[in-house]
């Protein structure tokens, strides 16, 4: 079968990238039924010289239509319109079309189920002070808003028409080599540019990721316990999500195949396995060596991706750090994901994932859609901050910042609760899990109200296990954004409201 014209006219004076041009007419013409299953298109370097352009462009605009379904590339046959052209006598129903793309709500059967939990509240606001140890906060108020302002003044005055307008999927190449050199200073992990996109924040790397390598009845293992917004994330896709335990080495490897088997499935189904290695949330527990080797290795043999959320990458309080998961590149399994939000400020909304070469195509192509790049500006107002060296010194001093800060939490807690208390993640990351023994007849939500009484907010543990929620009240409390005198008076607020049943008559 020859190749199908195409009327494809290019706007050159557009502002939309040609190679986008090509992928949004092609779409339109295979929508409006001129190209149909099975039909082949013109080869990337005819279709240039007809359209007077680069064979880049084409080779880009087929790629992207590839990783996204409307292309298929054949040996032998060329480039067609995916799927095969349906029999006359048995169209396609419209039940069996592809799946809406605007956002579905939760399934009914999701309200109840213990992978959905309530969001978080927001941050407390009182006057005259806050005791709020919410986690996830870094230190707002430390940080250099005079040299961002600066950063973002020299982005702007070097901007031109290909900065303001539509920029890469992948991002500002000048960002990614900056995150490039962090990740090989801090993280041992060795990578190039083009293995980098930058994304909004690090949860919209992990739903693109969703979207890319899970189908129907795949199976998605994820630590217990863990954040209740990432189990939305996996839980809201079409694929079963089975939680596995952790304990003081990280995720529990060798009981993923009995986990998911117990959940009726078959572990040869399983796609993607989520882990926090360097800080794993909200234990702080680090995964071991031998773990992670195990992790790797199983990952490798059942051809499933390992997801490595490094949310807290920048901030290690003792002993050495062990490299990323996916410094390990041997077997090139792991997707690493990291941004800015604990390291910066959560409203920079700049994050990024580093991936294998096999999934970069995929993952663009999904990220071109959904909302085509993450702000050009703000991409290279960051690289600026970072190559001028303001980052290194912004973690510089927030590191001895949280270091002081960690430990009058720690000496906080065992002054007022005594060496029986118990603790959890104080090596890393910018909070702690605080076990509270021997409370008898005392629950972690009447313990919530009462320091919320006393205008202190703490973080019931509980809801974050689908199963085996700890026995004893425990509760995940951040120390980043408070000072140590609010620290000081909040642990004791704290034991105020621990102890208060006990000074009730009975």
């Amino acid at each position: 079968m020859g190749s199908t014209e195409l009327p494809i006219t290019l706007d050159r004076e557009g502002a939309l990238p040609l190679q986008q041009q090509v992928c949004d007419q092609i779409v339109a013409l295979v929508r409006s039924g001129r190209l149909r299953p099975g039909d082949t298109v013109p080869a990337s370097r005819e279709l240039a010289e007809r359209l007077g352009v680069s064979r880049t462009v084409i080779l880009r605009a087929y790629e992207l239509l590839r990783a996204n379904g409307i292309l298929t590339a054949r040996r032998g046959s060329g480039t067609q319109v995916a799927g095969d052209p349906a029999p006359a006598a048995a169209p396609v129903p419209p039940a069996a079309s592809a799946a809406p793309l605007t956002p579905q709500p939760p399934r009914p059967t999701d309200a109840g189920h213990t992978l959905w939990q309530p969001w978080e509240p927001p941050p407390m606001r009182r006057k005259g002070g806050s005791f709020d140890f919410r986690h996830g906060t870094p230190a707002l108020s430390s940080f250099p808003v005079a040299r961002w302002r600066q950063s973002l003044a020299d982005a702007y005055g070097r901007a031109d028409e290909t900065t303001l307008g539509y920029g890469l999927a992948e991002g500002s190449l000048a960002l990614r080599t900056e995150i490039a050199a962090l990740v090989r200073q801090s993280r041992a992990l060795h990578t190039s540019p083009d293995r980098i996109v930058v994304t909004n924040g690090a949860t919209q790397a992990m739903d693109i990721l969703v979207r890319a390598l899970l189908a129907p009845g795949d199976i998605v293992v994820i630590e217990d316990p863990s954040h209740t917004v990432l189990r939305q994330i996996f839980g809201s896709s079409a694929a079963v999500v089975v939680p596995v335990a952790v304990d003081e080495e990280g995720l529990r490897v060798a009981d993923i195949d009995a986990r998911v088997r117990a959940h009726g499935h078959d572990p040869a189904r399983v796609r993607l396995v989520y882990v926090t290695p360097s800080h794993q949330f909200p234990t702080g527990h680090v995964m071991s060596e031998a773990r992670r080797r195990a992790l790797v290795r199983w990952a490798h043999e059942r051809g499933a991706t390992v997801l490595e959320d490094d949310y807290h990458n920048e901030y290690h309080f003792s002993g050495d750090r062990l490299p990323a998961l996916a410094s390990d590149q041997d077997r090139d399994v792991v997707v690493y994901v990291g941004s800015f939000s604990k390291t910066l400020f959560p409203a920079l909304r700049i994050g990024y994932a580093i991936l294998p070469r096999r999934l970069v195509q995929p993952f663009l192509g999904i990220k071109w859609i959904t909302d085509r790049l993450t702000p050009t500006v703000d991409q290279e107002g960051l690289a600026d901050f970072i190559s001028c060296g303001a980052y290194a010194r912004h973690i510089g001093k927030t590191t001895r910042l949280y270091r002081q800060r960690r430990h009058r939490l720690l000496e906080a807690l065992y002054e007022h609760f005594g060496a029986g208390v118990r603790l959890s993640g104080e090596a890393a990351g910018l909070h702690v899990l605080v076990t509270l023994p021997g409370l008898r007849g005392q629950d972690e939500a009447g313990i919530a109200r009462r320091a919320a009484a006393l205008g202190v907010r703490i973080y019931p543990a509980s809801g974050y296990y689908v199963q085996d929620p700890p026995s004893e009240p425990a509760f995940l409390m951040g120390y980043a954004a408070l000072s140590t005198a609010h620290i000081t008076e909040g642990v004791a607020r704290l034991a105020a409201a621990v102890q208060e049943p006990a000074a009730r008559p009975a």
